[in-house]
């Protein structure tokens, strides 16, 4: 199972990915009819929201923003009149606005990365999983240098769902849950990429590092919470003359429940 997951050298992320001179030139060559095909689809589309305008429809804005892509079902509302070549030409698009987002990241530009990656998300195929989990995967690799964590979490969170093995965006994402100080959380994303790739080293060492951490932190909450409940029944006992010194609590060493006795 782990070789399926790492094996997929077609669906590289802006971490690492390198473009060939043979590459390059073939999107250098079929740049020019695949811009042609797309420019005449999309002119069409706006034409017919333009029309939807005038009649007092509503009309799909054209998103700007770093992440504000077409929802699934905005997208798949499009596609409904595009024909297959017309679907296969988005996909091209898609895969060269992906290499363009990606020299973006390899350049330093996070912004101009991120919005190229929604640029490519507003045309990848709905049907095309792995394409779009990859830009969503790209894309919040660079919110990650835009410092906007919890939004790189959601695109992780979006291009797991589509794509479950995606071990390098499950480690992207336990990284920030940790930084979010949200060990749980970490703790089950590393459990998954151990199960997906038992090889993963870093994700052995964390389910070695987390537990302690997340262990101490119950403590400290479950102590933080007997105090305030102590303060709480002082408050309540007090006019009888009572304090929560007047009882014992015993901890069920089988069940973890707790009993309270008067002494």
């Amino acid at each position: 199972m782990a070789g399926n997951a790492n094996s997929d050298d077609e669906f590289h992320d802006a971490i690492g990915e390198e473009i060939t001179e043979k590459e390059a030139t073939s999107t250098r060559q079929s740049e020019k009819d695949v811009d042609e095909i797309v420019e005449k689809q999309n002119q069409l589309a706006l034409d017919d929201e333009a029309e939807q305008g005038a009649a007092g429809g509503d009309s799909i804005a054209t998103p700007t923003t770093v992440d504000s892509e077409l929802t699934i079902e905005e997208l798949r509302e499009r596609e409904k009149d595009l024909s297959p070549e017309q679907l296969t030409a988005n996909k091209e698009k898609a895969d060269k606005l992906k290499v363009e987002g990606n020299e973006l990241f390899k350049n330093d530009d996070a912004e101009g990365a991120a919005k190229t990656y929604t640029e490519a998300l507003d045309i990848c195929p709905s049907a095309s999983s792995k394409e779009r989990a990859v830009l969503y995967g790209n894309r919040a690799a660079a919110k990650i240098k835009l410092e906007a964590n919890k939004a790189a979490i959601d695109d992780c969170t979006k291009a797991i769902e589509l794509w479950p093995e995606y071990v390098r965006v499950l480690l992207r994402r336990a990284k920030l849950y940790e930084q979010e100080d949200k060990p749980d959380e970490a703790l089950e994303d590393y459990k998954k990429v151990t199960e997906i790739d038992p090889g993963q080293q870093e994700a052995r060492e964390a389910q070695i590092r987390l537990p302690p951490i997340i262990n101490e932190r119950n403590e400290k909450l479950k102590n933080e919470m007997m105090s305030s409940l102590k303060d709480l029944g002082n408050m309540i006992l007090k006019p009888f003359g009572l304090s929560t010194q007047n009882f014992q609590m015993q901890q069920d060493p089988n069940t973890g429940s707790y009993s309270i006795n008067f002494k």
